[in-house]
């Protein structure tokens, strides 16, 4: 490993034809994550299923919460809100601004999945509504969209980072970027990836404050920043259009909800709906809870991801837009053939704007970093999804068509998922690249809206509604996948025409907005689920074991606790936890396959699957809380709704 090497690049690549890699950075980089990655993977038993999918259960809350923001911030979100702000403005912003109000309300759903002693959510909705064919339907789901919306945009995004910054071929940078992040994710299990998250986190977030730093210098301070954003026009345009001026709104995290390009209806009630299923039901993020060592833990990392999520509009988000502003032929060409120039796109070239600052601006030991953490940022979001992905296949799928099978065959089959998911990938990145106006982020979101609706709304009736039954669940997943499906292949078959070519495409895409066709994809969903449990019979008895808050206290209070009911029939032993009394089913245990309970007010209530699954033997999970650090997680819930309020006031 030597101090630095000189990359030189064909004149085609562009106008920066010397790039300077610091080589020792990365190096220091590398050591640093395979010895948490070692040491992580040791600290659990990673040959059985709890070690290997859950971390054994004993994650602490700021390993949770780093990761959570990782995950969640990976290279696709930094190439892709980069490049969306470059084109567009601040607005954006509202897509992780949005996120922090369920950081304050995840908190609340973390004891139904917490004590239900799941591994994955459509287990849990299994447990609801009994039956499996809505397990495996959104397992496979699931699968789906990690594919369409996750590994592809992954790979892609660092691929193009590593393509602008060292002039590599794509797919050459694709490969690149699986084996590193192969070599721990597929062997370590979630301990590993929650580990190696959290030193990538501050990496991350270090690195993109000294690039925000310094672009910010460059072009003298916050103050001209919309100012000189308005005058980013490329040399060459196409006449007769107004495709390559920036919008006038692009300070305004609100917009018009007709011709908006990011509208406030769809950003304010059709994201809360992406958001719901994101935060609250998506395996990536829930698998992370799942692994906390208690209930204050699980909440208290999701807060601190919220806090963290305030930070993309400073640190990624304007330095795209400031990136618009010193190389606009580049980052905001609008001419087929000068885009297809500089980054192999027709449609456009906002997705480099974040690599392209990097390289232009950072001297060689912080080019050496920042590519570290585009690499960090990969990695976090490529092992969370690896990690996940396998557990839904494993244990949703895989354990129904082989009954019988031991543990070390499903260990290994959830290796060997992984490798397949990546090769699907891999094939759809060229579909990826000429979609949304080579805009990354907003077809992650335009895609996410065609599939989560229906299941944002099953989730919402299966807490909040106990008369939600299987064949209501069930047949209203399968309309809202069908109209989602349609809107989506209509999106592909008519992908938004190049500036200066007349929008022909059909009504249904041109004029329905995608944030939009998400509350109404959740609206059908929701009535057709109430519509056919009305019409088909209630949930059985023995899908409902009750638990109800004793009021609002905790017993350190003057509250009236309810009766202890007796212990018979499908009634098991109640359990006082806190200021809860918690029923379980006879065979409630830790284990995997155990049933649960699911905590919340009278109608707030779960029906839980009614057949106990593995031995009996086995204790519920305690999800008690200290009073003192359940009061600590709600002020601060609290406080970060306060700050998000105020950002989204300041901005609107």
């Amino acid at each position: 490993w030597t101090q630095e090497t000189w990359v030189l690049e064909p004149p085609s690549k562009g106008s920066w034809l010397l790039s300077r890699m610091g080589l020792r950075e990365q190096g220091c980089f590398l050591s640093m994550l395979i010895s948490v990655s070692s040491q992580s993977s040791c600290r659990v038993n990673r040959n059985t299923l709890s070690g290997y999918f859950l971390a054994g259960r004993s994650m602490a809350w700021w390993p949770i919460g780093a990761s959570l923001f990782a995950s969640s911030e990976g290279s696709g979100l930094f190439i892709g809100l980069a490049g969306t702000g470059a084109a567009g403005g601040i607005a954006v912003a509202g897509f992780e601004w949005n996120v922090s109000h369920f950081g304050a309300a995840v908190p609340c759903s973390d004891p139904c999945v917490s004590a239900a002693q799941i591994v994955t959510m459509p287990e849990y909705l299994q447990r609801r509504f009994g039956g499996e064919r809505i397990r495996m339907y959104l397992s496979a789901l699931s699968l789906l969209l990690s594919v369409f919306t996750k590994i592809s945009t992954d790979l892609y995004s660092g691929a193009l980072f590593v393509q602008v910054c060292l002039g590599w071929n794509l797919y050459l940078s694709t490969v690149l970027m699986l084996v590193v992040t192969a070599l721990y994710a597929i062997a370590g299990g979630l301990a590993a990836v929650i580990y190696t998250d959290a030193l990538q986190t501050l990496i991350m977030i270090i690195g993109a404050v000294i690039l925000a730093v310094t672009a910010f210098s460059k072009i003298g301070g916050y103050q001209n920043l919309a100012e000189a954003y308005l005058k980013a026009v490329p040399a060459k345009i196409i006449p007769n259009t107004t495709c390559h001026l920036p919008r006038a709104d692009a300070m305004h995290l609100f917009r018009d909800p007709v011709s908006g390009d990011l509208p406030w209806t769809g950003m304010t009630f059709g994201l809360s709906v992406l958001a719901t299923w994101y935060w609250c039901t998506d395996q990536v993020i829930v698998q992370r809870s799942l692994s906390a060592k208690n209930l204050s833990h699980a909440k208290a990392g999701s807060i601190l991801a919220s806090y963290l999520k305030m930070l993309p509009l400073g640190v990624i988000i304007m330095p795209g837009m400031i990136s618009r502003v010193l190389y606009p032929d580049a980052v905001s060409c609008v001419d087929p053939d000068e885009c297809v120039r500089v980054c192999g796109s027709e449609v456009g070239c906002s997705n480099i704007a974040y690599p392209k600052l990097v390289v232009e601006l950072m001297p060689s030991g912080l080019r050496g970093l920042m590519i570290a953490v585009m690499m960090a940022a990969l990695m976090s979001s490529l092992t969370s999804v690896f990690n996940s992905s396998s557990t839904l296949f494993t244990m949703d799928i895989w354990k129904k068509i082989r009954r019988n099978a031991k543990e070390r065959e499903l260990l290994l089959v959830g290796r060997i998922v992984t490798v397949v998911l990546v090769a699907i990938s891999v094939v759809w990145i060229p579909i990826l690249q000429s979609s949304n106006s080579g805009q990354l982020y907003i077809y992650i979101q335009s895609v996410t809206s065609c599939l989560a609706p229906p299941i944002t709304a099953v989730f919402a009736l299966a807490v909040f509604w106990r008369r939600a039954n299987e064949q209501g669940a069930f047949w209203g997943l399968m309309l809202g996948l069908a109209l989602g499906l349609a809107r989506m292949g209509l999106e592909f078959a008519y992908p938004l025409p190049r500036c200066g070519v007349p929008d022909e495409r059909p009504s249904l895409v041109k004029d329905v907005h995608y944030l939009h066709f998400a509350i109404l994809l959740c609206a059908l969903t929701a009535g057709a689920v109430v519509g056919i449990s009305l019409l088909s019979g209630p949930p059985g008895e023995e899908l409902a074991p009750r638990t109800r808050y004793g009021g609002g206290g905790g017993p350190h209070t003057n509250m009236e606790i309810p009766p202890l009911p007796q212990s018979s029939g499908i009634w098991g032993q109640p359990i006082v936890e806190g200021w809860l009394w918690v029923w379980t089913s006879p065979g409630a245990g830790a284990g995997e396959g155990a049933p649960g309970t699911c905590p919340g007010m009278d109608f707030f209530c779960s029906p839980q699957g009614a057949k106990p699954e593995g031995p009996p033997a086995k204790a519920p999970r305690d999800i008690t809380e200290a009073p003192f650090w359940a009061r600590i997680c709600c002020i601060n819930a609290v406080i970060l709704m306060c700050v998000n309020v105020f950002c989204y006031a300041y901005f609107a």
